[in-house]
């Protein structure tokens, strides 16, 4: 399904907001995982990846794709992860994060 190109431009921005805020907090990794690791089946590959490398490896490549053919993702709730799993750590990875939450959100609404 085709959407407002202003929405898919949006969702990217905040994914090239994502990816230099992760740089910046240190949590940005030059080690790929393998791909055993990679296909994980539990929400969040929390099993067999950190959840930066999560971010890094699953969540930002699979936004991007979706984003290049002009289609949204389904409403989600990412922030709510960071949370439970930094606490009160990467604060302002944390309100990226839910920044997504709410523009994916509000393309559902």
């Amino acid at each position: 399904m085709i959407h407002d190109p202003k929405s898919i431009e949006q969702g990217s921005d905040l994914l090239v907001e994502l990816e230099a805020i992760l740089k910046a907090a240190g949590l940005w990794s030059a080690v790929r995982p393998s791909q055993e690791a990679l296909a994980s089946q539990q929400p969040f590959a929390c099993d067999t990846l950190a959840f930066d490398q999560w971010l890094q490896f699953i969540f930002i490549p699979r936004l991007q794709t979706l984003l290049e053919s002009n289609t949204l993702p389904p409403p989600m709730q990412i922030q709510p992860m960071a949370e439970v799993t930094w606490q009160s750590n990467h604060l302002s990875v944390q309100r990226v994060l839910a920044r997504f939450d709410n523009w994916s959100q509000s393309q559902h609404g």
